[in-house]
């Protein structure tokens, strides 16, 4: 049986191959901790999120992924965050289409 000319994963996360933190060691965009070192280590992580161009699609992908790590630009507890604040203002913009 042929091949797929291409997967799923490769249409639709294509974008990791112009991501910054391809060169990068995957450990750092996992820190075991948000204080210390492990604060440093976020930082250092985010750095490399803040010179990528494919910053948007990897948070887009990481937000319906709910996913661990840094992922485009912001650690587990910001995206949690994010989705929330999407979910609160879902109801009044339903109410306002209709």
């Amino acid at each position: 049986m042929a091949q797929p000319a291409c997967s799923y994963g490769e249409v639709f996360m294509n974008w990791r191959d112009d991501a910054a933190c391809r060169g990068e060691d995957p450990e750092l965009f996992f820190p075991i901790s948000s204080s210390g070192l492990g604060s440093a280590q976020i930082d250092a992580a985010k750095a490399v999120c803040l010179r990528c161009s494919v910053r948007a699609q990897c948070l887009d992908w990481a937000l319906g992924s709910r996913v661990e790590g840094i992922w485009g630009g912001t650690t587990e507890r910001e995206r949690r965050a994010m989705l929330r604040r999407d979910a609160e203002h879902l109801p009044a913009t339903r109410e306002a289409a209709a």
